[in-house]
């Protein structure tokens, strides 16, 4: 996969180093999925590409399991206790960011926990660790099923930027080859 993408093509001349470190992020994935590496340090190199890109933010990788049910593919900087509160998520439009994404197979954007109903029932969890906001792309496979779920939270009440919106999208394809390629 070319790494020139619109997310690395539009940032500014300024932006040259987090350009780069978008790209070298992005080679060491895909160098990482070709070594078939294990799959949770694959999917955390790219938490960890979006994270540095958006430094407000903390981003977790949902995989749907077998049962059809959203667990923790690669979460390192989201405390345990959260992870266990969220773990074997039914995907539901109606229920947060990434069990939304994981049903409808669509980006879901909550720009305020507070004022989503989608969030009725889980939003005391990412305001306890001071979170506002968050979206989630959803990672497919190249048939179009839903794999997983690329999130990402927010320390400030905001939607993602186009930029942001890309580099995920670039990083969830890397997550969906993980996610596919033989054992």
């Amino acid at each position: 996969m070319p790494l020139n993408s619109p997310a690395t093509d539009q940032m500014h001349e300024g932006d040259t180093q987090l350009r780069d470190s978008l790209e070298q992020g992005l080679r060491r994935a895909w160098q990482m999925v070709d070594a078939r590496q294990p799959l949770r340090l694959v999917l955390a190199q790219l938490t960890s590409i979006a994270e540095s890109l958006s430094p407000d933010s903390v981003c977790s990788i949902l995989v749907l399991d077998s049962e059809g049910l959203l667990r923790n593919g690669a979460s390192p900087n989201l405390p345990a206790d959260y992870l266990d509160a969220i773990d074997r998520l039914k995907p539901d439009p109606l229920v947060g960011t990434c069990a939304a994404a994981a049903a409808t197979g669509e980006i879901v954007v909550t720009p305020d926990f507070r004022a989503d109903t989608r969030w009725a029932e889980l939003r005391h969890l990412p305001l306890a660790l001071g979170y506002h906001s968050a979206w989630s792309q959803p990672i497919k496979s190249a048939d179009g099923r839903v794999l997983g779920t690329f999130g990402t939270y927010f320390r400030s009440r905001r939607e993602p930027t186009p930029q942001e919106r890309e580099t995920v999208a670039l990083l969830a394809r890397v997550a969906a080859n993980a996610l596919t390629a033989p054992a």
